[in-house]
């Protein structure tokens, strides 16, 4: 092939691939709509894999926040059975700080939930810790 036809056909084949892409602008993928944020709670004391004396009744110290529609009642749930529940005295609370107590029974490890719910019943996503209950000295 002649050195000259290499810059015409590499010209034709540059001209051809351009014309086989699409140059138009995609159409824009809409955004999904944003998803209002779930009340958040947590449980700040007693800490995660903590020992508890057995026939003590301890304190339980638990947050929940919702900016967006606020905070009517906190649940908790001990080894999946309600164990106490204490509703908001206002509609509902932006931040609503409870302490709950617990008479420690039964030796051996139970689990903790804690659920906050909005005044429409929306709850948020369980605090979990596990506690170790044991035999008093």
């Amino acid at each position: 092939m002649p050195a000259s036809a290499l810059p015409t056909r590499l010209l034709l084949f540059c001209a051809l691939w351009l014309g086989a892409c699409s140059l138009a602008k995609p159409s824009p993928t809409p955004l999904p709509s944003p998803t209002p944020a779930i009340p958040q709670v947590q449980i700040l004391f007693p800490a995660h894999n903590q020992q508890v004396i057995e026939g003590l009744v301890f304190d339980i110290d638990i947050l929940a926040r919702d900016a967006a529609q606020g905070i009517a009642r906190i649940e908790l749930h001990v080894d999946g059975e309600l164990a106490q529940a204490i509703e908001s005295e206002a509609d509902a609370l932006n931040e609503f700080r409870v302490t709950m107590n617990w008479f420690a029974k039964g030796i051996g490890w139970h689990k903790f939930e804690a659920r906050a719910y909005r005044p429409n019943g929306e709850p948020s996503q369980a605090a979990i810790i596990a506690l170790e209950v044991v035999p008093a000295p």
